[in-house]
């Protein structure tokens, strides 16, 4: 995925959020927790270039490996209870899902190792043959770039709602109504 995956975690986050955030400022918090974990594991891409000059496949680092983000998520946790803190189990939560949508999400086209460390084969639903010479237009010519347009218009049409409702609510209601009247003359 090169597209969807910042707006399949909005999507995510904006039905995540209410029903984990007692109040609306926890839920903006929780949102956020969402997004950046919906494209946190491909901050690898840092070291891919920057390190590995793009010797190693980056679905092949830690950071896409889900065994990884549970051990994490684990002993995070486990620190929590050792400190006798609150665990903040509505942002955990948040970033376990944002990360697991994002690897969902990958294990279209990129594959990713669901079975490490039992077997380290990645698991991938549609082959990109590769056809041309720069290897991003081989995804982005190729069906399965329409599920992720699919994705950035759900998203752009519920921000559009989301948007209009929010201003819906701040107008009195008597010039919605006084408005809607002067549409249908």
């Amino acid at each position: 995925m090169f597209i969807a995956h910042l707006p399949a975690g909005y999507i995510m986050a904006r039905r995540l959020a209410p029903r984990l955030a007692p109040d609306a400022p926890q839920a903006r918090r929780l949102m956020a927790v969402c997004l950046v974990a919906a494209v946190l594991p491909d901050i690898d891409l840092l070291y891919f270039y920057l390190v590995d000059g793009r010797q190693t496949l980056h679905h092949d680092y830690w950071t896409h490996i889900p065994a990884f983000w549970l051990l994490s998520t684990g002993a995070a946790v486990t620190l929590f209870r050792i400190a006798r803190a609150p665990v903040p189990w509505p942002a955990v939560a948040g970033l376990l899902a944002g990360v697991f949508l994002h690897l969902a999400l990958d294990t279209v086209t990129g594959g990713i190792a669901w079975l490490y460390p039992y077997h380290t084969g990645s698991i991938v639903l549609v082959d990109v043959p590769a056809r041309f010479g720069w290897w991003v237009w081989n995804f982005v010519l190729h069906w399965s770039f329409v599920l992720e347009l699919a994705v950035v218009i759900w998203a752009a049409i519920e921000l559009g709602v989301v948007r209009r409702m929010r201003e819906l609510r701040q107008r009195p209601a008597m010039g919605v109504l006084a408005r809607a009247g002067r549409r249908r003359d």
